[in-house]
């Protein structure tokens, strides 16, 4: 995403004065759109624990509960890039202004859905307003702060973001367990809307617009040829279980890699006519960036795959509440923080590489031993017992998350480093879409169709370790593939005036909770 400012001379002078009421106005910009990235942050995690509710509630089948996850998962990653160049060229302030309205818009449609058809469309409403909505937040930041006081301003950033990853699932517990007003389920979207309201009103009153000069055109027919391969591929694995496997489904998965060969040709040409792409494919000749795209991908199917499935096995499988399921995953979320900062901070500029496939083998360590426990106290599994294998698979995870990013670009020219960045977070996003199509594969496949109330439990533990195990085994093809990285990532993107730097520091901190 192109990190140029152009605003207006009145908050260049905001930027250098203090106790004006400039600079109290972008302070209040700065509260507006954190609340809005966290607002998008909870969003993501508060879903996954109020599934089986939802399931319960509304009468959703497998696929649409995948639906519900994997929709949004797929509506972001389509739209971020276009999302980005969108406030290029029409502006920052006019696009997060539509994002959170039509997010909020969408969060009510999630609330009030009349059944699961209705809420699997909303949310992947949802998702693409979200892209159009989170793009913006770090551009208005760049376009309002002086670059000597971003540090402290990605700093409270960061804080928000972790703070996002721990109560996401907490308050959707709560709200789900507490049943407001009958509405079951709904409040966890519904929430969203006094939220969204008032920054839709503060946000056009406080933040200020800011463009690029040269914008790039949008690639429309890029965005339209990756979401029909993903289409292509994701719609069959997530119901292709519940038809019987149907020969169309096989067509249809063969026939995305078709698109994705067209998509390539494509973009080799409309570079070459524009310099305008979706997809700036010459950033695949780089060994680093080619390997790390990899990486990012694989990583989002094995998260996408475990989410989702530790929720049904704790409240369906084990028959624990939403709170208690909730309260299981705080260790795993203060552990990703913990090892997220120390990663960044001061393992990684000592030992490289290294620590990113230390992360990968103690988050694997952290699945057997998942997955050992499991199958030693079956039904009988306590919270406690689950906090070892949690606290192992959070701190490899932030070994992974907070790092991975700059490594990946290390070797990317530094003119292309904001589309790299965009595009890394973009199959970060597809391969969690991904991650949580395999779930009708890798976990509903063990999964008897008929089950008596006894036989429930054991099917959903016994799915669950099936899926644990692949998980262990993508988490080891993700460390083989992190050999491709650089040994020692170089610090290309720092400091400068393109606000690239920041850009890759926020994306990093997303992907601890996406």
């Amino acid at each position: 995403m192109t990190s140029t400012e152009t605003l207006a001379g009145s908050t260049g002078s905001a930027a250098g004065s203090t106790g004006s009421a400039a600079d109290r106005r972008r302070w209040f910009a700065l509260a507006i759109v954190m609340t809005a990235a966290f607002m998008d942050l909870v969003d993501v995690t508060i879903v996954n624990i109020a599934i089986p509710s939802i399931q319960q509630d509304a009468g959703a089948s497998f696929s649409q509960i995948q639906w519900i996850t994997a929709g949004y998962a797929l509506a972001f990653a389509a739209g971020l890039i276009t999302g980005g160049r969108l406030g290029d060229i029409h502006g920052r302030r006019r696009m997060f202004l539509i994002g959170i309205g039509g997010f909020t818009l969408a969060s009510a449609l999630c609330g009030f859905a009349a059944n699961p058809e209705m809420l699997v469309a909303s949310r992947i409403l949802q998702g693409g307003m979200a892209a159009m909505m989170v793009p913006q937040v770090l551009s208005i930041v760049h376009a309002t702060f002086p670059a000597h006081e971003r540090g402290k301003v990605f700093g409270l950033f960061g804080a928000i973001v972790g703070l996002g990853a721990v109560s996401g699932p907490l308050l959707g517990a709560l709200l789900t367990e507490w049943n407001l007003f009958g509405l079951e389920w709904r409040p966890i979207f519904l929430i969203n809307l006094p939220v969204g309201i008032a920054a839709l009103i503060l946000g056009s009153r406080f933040i200020s617009e800011s463009k690029a000069p040269k914008a790039l055109k949008l690639d429309l027919v890029g965005v339209a040829l990756v979401t029909l391969g993903l289409l292509m591929l994701l719609y069959p694995l997530t119901r292709g279980r519940e038809l019987g496997w149907p020969l169309w489904g096989h067509l249809s998965m063969a026939g995305s890699l078709v698109v994705f060969g067209a998509l390539v040709a494509y973009e080799r040409r409309k570079s070459a006519r524009d310099g305008s792409p979706l997809v700036e494919l010459s950033l695949f000749k780089v060994k680093s960036f080619a390997a790390g795209i990899a990486v990012q991908t694989v990583f989002g199917i094995s998260l996408g795959i475990f989410f989702l499935v530790w929720t049904l096995y704790m409240q369906v499988g084990l028959g624990w509440s939403p709170l208690r399921a909730g309260l299981t995953g705080v260790p795993f979320s203060i552990a990703v923080s913990v090892a997220a900062g120390m990663s960044v901070q001061k393992l990684v500029p000592r030992f490289g590489r290294k620590v990113l496939q230390a992360g990968a083998l103690v988050m694997a360590i952290g699945v057997l031993i998942y997955l050992a426990e499991s199958e030693r106290y079956g039904l009988g599994i306590a919270s406690w017992q689950m906090a070892l294998p949690l606290v192992v698979m959070g701190a490899g995870m932030g070994l992974i998350v907070a790092p991975l990013t700059d490594a990946v670009l290390s070797g990317v020219p530094r003119e292309h480093a904001g589309s790299a960045s965009g595009l890394i977070n973009t199959v970060q996003q597809m391969g969690n879409a991904l991650g949580l199509g395999l779930v009708s594969v890798v976990f509903f496949g063990e999964i008897g169709d008929r089950l008596t109330r006894a036989q429930v439990g054991p099917a959903f533990v016994n799915a669950f370790q099936h899926a644990l195990g692949w998980v262990a085994a993508v988490l080891g093809v993700i460390f083989l593939l992190m050999f491709a990285l650089p040994k020692r990532p170089a610090q290309h993107v720092e400091g400068g005036g393109d606000g690239e730097g920041e850009q890759l520091l926020v994306e990093e901190e997303r992907e601890l909770v996406h």
